[in-house]
This record gives C-alpha cells, structure tokens and sequence, in this order.
C-alpha cells in the first residue's frame, strides 16, 4: 500500500493510476459521507463523482495538514451539505426532538425474540431517519471511527457542538429503537 504523501505526488504529475488508486482507497468513505447526507440514490451516485473530480482538482492545494481521509471526507461532507441547500434543505432546522410517542420498556424485559440481526437491521434503517447532519456526525464516529476532531475538520463545527449533535442523534435513535421495540412487543 502506498503512503498519502506518494500517493498525492503520483496524482499531482497526472499518474492516472494513482488517481484510480485514491478512488479506490476513499470511495467507501465519500459514499458513507454523501449517502448519509443524501436520500436519492442517483443524486448520491452523481455527487460521489463529483466529490473525486473536486478532490482532483484542488489536490495541489492539499498540504497535509491532516490526514488525506479527513481532507476528502471535508470535501465530500461540505458538497453533500450544499447540494442539501440547493434543494432548499436547511441544516439547522434540525429539530430537538423528533415528534415520536416515546415506548419505554423495562430494563429487565428484553426483547428476548428479537434477534441481534434484526436489531441490527432496523437500528440502521432508524439511522436512516435522522437529520442530515446527525446521521452524518454518528456515521463518522461510530462507523468511520474518527474522534471529534477530525469530525470538527470535516464539518467546520466547534468541537462542543459535534459532541452535543452526537448526543442528541443517540438520545434520538435511541428513542426511535425504544418505539420500535415498543411495536414489535405488541406483534
């Protein structure tokens, strides 16, 4: 495997290989990045590509500051969020709480019939669910496993407001998971 910095030099004398090379080590984090942010798999698909066509282009300005991951992860959450604003998707109208009927189940009754998979499965189709930027700054952490940080680096946010908005998304699927359980319950 060959390290950011050759990478990036190979890219810059216009090694094509070396380009294919980076799409290929970034491509699952630009997709995790844009598919959290948006919903329409052609828009996703469109915006993946011109994610790595940015990257392509301002390459040269790269200075490795930080990591090339979280240079192209900031590239590809800043064009997700403003094809979002393009479609007239305001990011800070998150609400503080989704308006779900809240289903508590008690600490000591499980859902013992439900299965871990399926869990599993729902769990990330509630993540689904979430604001835009809650889905993204839960994806990075939990899933990319970046710290506050670099997610602050991607984002632009401060680093006490990337913890409160990933608070909030747990405190969020949470409840979500809970009123899921609630119905299977009643199955």
């Amino acid at each position: 495997m060959i390290d950011d910095r050759a990478l990036v030099a190979r890219v810059v004398s216009v090694d094509k290989q070396a380009f294919r090379l980076l799409i290929k080590q970034h491509e699952r984090l630009v997709a995790h990045m844009v598919g959290r942010l948006v919903d329409r798999n052609e828009d996703r698909e469109e915006l993946c590509q011109d994610v790595f066509l940015r990257v392509y282009e301002k390459i040269t300005e790269f200075n490795f500051q930080s990591k090339l991951s979280t240079w192209i992860a900031t590239i590809a959450y800043r064009m997700g969020v403003n094809h979002l604003r393009k479609k007239k998707i305001e990011l800070s109208d998150i609400p503080e709480e989704e308006r779900f009927t809240k289903h508590f189940i008690s600490d000591n009754d499980p859902q013992k019939s439900l299965k871990d998979q399926k869990l599993e499965t729902m769990t990330l189709q509630l993540i689904e669910r979430l604001p835009p930027q809650y889905k993204a700054i839960l994806t990075l952490y939990h899933i990319d496993q970046m710290n506050y940080n670099e997610i602050g680096e991607i984002t632009g946010l401060p680093e006490g407001t990337v913890k409160n908005y990933l608070f909030r998304a747990r405190n969020l699927l949470k409840e979500k998971v809970k009123k899921y359980l609630g119905k299977e319950q009643l199955l």
